[in-house]
């Protein structure tokens, strides 16, 4: 039985005081913000159940459907009452620092995203708009760091990975650090902690006292990738468009680990934002690495993507495999790059405001049957196009296997049906055997069941 704990706590450094009317907003007995409450409620379960080994959302929200959570205001500020929550977020009676200083992140972000979008300057139909709104939302979680020169390296990857490729991406980080790089993440586990893991001990080294460890998530997914403890700036966006979009406006370049469904879905949403004709000239470093053990990994995934978008989203990317160092300082060599392109174009540093990314790219995909049998997969698409649609099959397949609302949708009326072009279809079915032959679909031990079916 697992452990549960009753407790108050109050906001450490990650939030300003709130209005009365802010507080109404989350309390339960509003009914017309009851989503509200239960949203902020599932992020804050999730970031105190963090470390646990598994990824079934409806496991966790079941073990612990007597949970709950009363806002207070008081004249100092606000406290959490918290009712029968996850015993291993507490250390003798008092809740580990970075699990308070996150559930109030989460609040905060809840609270700043709702407020954003029904305000009446917000203009969420149009891809300006969509950008405008993803920068306050990251600015509102001073995750913009005005005056600093690039130094930002975002690392994606699997959260169930083997060891192996967890220490070469521990590895990785530890490099990057020594480059006194930063590091963000999907804030998970796996790729997602490994990199900060690497990067804490080269900060220590290099005497860095303030590195950035940067998780970046969504409410759709923090259940099944809670985020680590070494996180020390926590952003919750949204939708996954909205966090993907963080994730290249923010970072300097981006390093990607092995994974599986989520993993190819962030590399065809960045392929497919590189390859538009507004941003070829834009720098924009990408490394594909991982340890010899995983080699077989990129070749798949190198082989998919030629077949599919072509050489020229080839040559979008390097792969470096087994060899941490030279990813790291190719890294830091194409930061260098994106430093000088942004000096002589006068660009910000601290968002990435000059590369184009088209509206349907940032509008929401809802993960159902109906969306999932109608996508456009077609050889004569812009490969730009081509790219943002493969990724909404593979967001598609992310919802089936992890997100509470995509796995009842499959429980309820079985597999999604993906269908295209054949010189499309043959190569996503070849890869995502791969995948699953591989065990990275869940975590290793348990038996895969294909949320998915490929049809001619």
């Amino acid at each position: 039985m697992a452990e549960k704990v009753n407790t108050s706590i109050s906001p450490k450094r990650s939030l300003e005081l709130l209005s009365q009317r802010e507080v109404e907003q989350l309390q339960r007995s509003s009914a017309a913000d009851h989503n509200l409450y239960a949203l902020f409620r599932q992020c804050a379960l999730a970031i105190l159940h963090s470390g646990s080994n598994s990824d079934d959302a409806n496991s966790l929200f079941e073990t612990f459907k007597d949970f709950d959570i009363d806002l207070i205001q008081q004249d100092r500020g606000i406290r959490l009452l918290l009712k029968n929550a996850p015993g291993n977020a507490f250390v003798d009676g008092e809740m580990i620092a970075s699990s308070r200083e996150m559930i109030f992140s989460a609040l905060r972000d809840i609270l700043y995203s709702e407020t954003e979008r029904n305000s009446k300057w917000m203009d969420l139909e149009t891809s300006s708009g969509i950008t405008d709104y993803t920068f306050h939302l990251l600015r509102n979680a001073r995750a913009l760091h005005a005056g600093e020169k690039p130094n930002l390296v975002v690392c994606w990857g699997g959260h169930s990975i083997p060891e192996y490729e967890y220490d070469y991406s521990k590895d990785v980080g530890h490099e990057l650090g020594l480059r006194k790089l930063n590091v963000c993440t999907g804030c998970g586990p796996g790729a997602m902690k490994g990199p900060m893991k690497g990067a804490t001990i080269a900060h220590s080294k290099q005497r860095i006292q303030n590195g950035r460890y940067l998780g970046i998530t969504e409410p759709g997914i923090i259940a099944a990738e809670a985020p680590n403890p070494i996180v020390n700036e926590l952003v919750i966006l949204p939708d996954i468009e909205k966090r993907l979009e963080a994730f290249v406006r923010v970072g300097h370049g981006i390093i990607v680990f092995p994974g599986g469904a989520g993993t190819a879905e962030e590399i065809l949403y960045l392929l497919g934002i590189l390859l538009h004709p507004n941003n070829r000239d834009i720098p924009f470093p990408l490394i594909f690495t991982g340890p010899k053990e995983s080699e077989s990994y990129f070749t798949q995934l190198h082989e998919f993507i030629g077949q599919t978008l072509g050489i020229e989203a080839q040559q979008k990317y390097r792969v470096i495999i087994g060899d941490s160092e030279q990813a790291a300082r190719e890294m830091a060599r194409g930061i260098e790059e994106v430093r000088d392109f942004r000096v002589k174009q006068n660009d910000a540093f601290y968002f990435n405001w000059a590369l184009t990314i088209d509206y349907n790219f940032q509008i929401p995909f809802e993960a159902n049957h109906e969306n999932m049998a109608t996508l456009n997969l077609h050889a004569d698409l812009p490969k730009h196009e081509l790219a943002a649609n493969l990724r909404r099959a593979f967001s598609g397949i992310v919802a089936g296997n992890v997100k509470p609302s995509g796995v009842k949708a499959i429980k309820d009326f079985g597999p999604f049906k993906i269908s295209g072009d054949k010189t499309i279809m043959a190569p996503l079915d070849k890869l995502l055997r791969g995948f699953v032959d591989n065990k990275r679909m869940k975590l290793p031990g348990s038996e895969y069941v294909p949320c998915y079916e490929i049809v001619d």
